[in-house]
């Protein structure tokens, strides 16, 4: 039964159908179905048939039957070559086109069966098709890897949202343990395990859970880095993700005590990410400013410093003006009944009010501007004018 192909190569048609008869004397036509191992068609594919005399390469699709098909291929000798996506599924080598028609089909589950018994096959070829054997199952295996590792993934989210951070947890684990290399993985279980910890009773079981997320991240920053050593092509996006898993952990260091470490951390992100630096920054200030309970003087300067490099990267960061005053009022002096703080300290409050004038702590920060004896205004230097009446 003739079969009728789709011809998928159209400016290749038109080329051939205007080319003067010396062209269509040296030229041929090429064409053939492709099947995988369970006799199904591969749509989707690209058939690369490279001459072995010039190297000229001509790749052609196939159509939602498998089939490829174009005109004017010239007449030599080829390695021809099934691939889907980056993958080689399958090749020939020394395919002769001439000047009639070149029927060349790729039956993957016959290739399959034929290198299993390894009939017609020359030694090299059963080599070449042992070898392409394995990578198929390879490939496969890696599919089905990565269809249970989503399974894992999309069970893990559906039970954190649910606010059942332990079964996100155990089901997290259990990817890690099907695949340890892989940094998403261990990323996506410390967060769960670090919003598990929130919510443990026992002191111990708390810390124990904020160590263990620590731990986690750790590992995701170095597959991160391992694999951007690997390929360093990847560059900006491995290293915001990576920025991301620092200040991940920076949080779980300073939920479990770890002030020095996760300090580091975040310094990290905010060097790995300069265009997240104000959030990294701002988070930084935000952990030492919670950490200094005994109003320790280095302490609280090196918060204002964070807070200071969180407005230098975002200035419309309101919070940060807010928090970086409220540092600097604990270094606030009495002279006599009135108080008198740092340098820039009612600056911090006034910004804060001009970003955000009824934001969440903007009755705070009025309430430190009339203790300073400080008036609100909309901008530095700028008094705020009275409403008309």
């Amino acid at each position: 039964m003739k079969q009728r192909f789709v011809v998928l190569v159209l400016i290749g048609l038109l080329a051939v159908l205007c080319a003067p008869s010396a062209f269509a004397q040296a030229s041929g036509t090429v064409k053939g179905v492709c099947k995988d191992v369970e006799g199904k068609p591969i749509a989707g594919a690209q058939v690369e048939w490279t001459n072995l005399d010039n190297g000229r390469k001509y790749s052609l699709k196939t159509n939602n039957k498998g089939e490829y098909f174009s005109l004017g291929v010239s007449t030599g000798k080829y390695n021809v070559r099934l691939l889907q996506g980056s993958n080689e599924l399958f090749h020939f080598n020394g395919v002769n086109v001439g000047l009639d028609e070149t029927t060349l089909d790729f039956d993957l589950k016959k290739e399959q069966a034929a290198a299993a018994q390894g009939i017609g096959l020359t030694p090299e070829q059963q080599k070449q098709a042992k070898e392409q054997q394995e990578q198929r199952e390879k490939i496969l295996k890696e599919n089905n890897t990565i269809k249970s590792l989503n399974d894992k993934l999309s069970a893990a989210k559906a039970a954190a949202d649910a606010g059942d951070f332990a079964t996100a947890v155990s089901t997290m684990t259990d990817a890690t343990q099907m695949d340890p290399n892989r940094d998403l993985l261990w990323a996506k279980l410390g967060d769960y395990t670090l919003s598990a910890a929130g919510k443990q009773t026992d002191a111990a079981a708390k810390t124990k859970s904020y160590e263990d997320a620590t731990a986690d991240y750790q590992k995701a920053v170095d597959l991160k880095q391992k694999a951007l050593d690997a390929d360093p092509k990847k560059g900006p996006d491995a290293t915001k993700v990576m920025a991301q898993y620092y200040n991940n952990m920076g949080q779980a260091q300073a939920k479990s005590g770890k002030t020095e470490d996760a300090v580091k951390s975040y310094q990290q992100a905010a060097q790995m990410d300069p265009s997240g630096a104000g959030q990294y920054y701002f988070n930084l200030g935000a952990i030492l400013t919670n950490a200094n309970t005994m109003n320790d003087a280095k302490m609280r300067q090196a918060a204002v410093d964070a807070f200071d490099k969180a407005i230098t990267a975002d200035p419309t960061k309101a919070d940060a003006y807010y928090w970086k005053g409220t540092n600097l009022i604990g270094a606030a002096t009495l002279q006599g009944d009135k108080m008198v703080a740092p340098p820039g300290t009612a600056e911090a409050f006034q910004k804060y009010l001009e970003l955000q004038p009824t934001g969440p702590h903007a009755d705070e920060a009025k309430a430190m501007l009339a203790s300073l004896g400080a008036t609100v205004e909309t901008s530095y230097g700028e008094k705020k004018k009275p409403t008309k009446k």
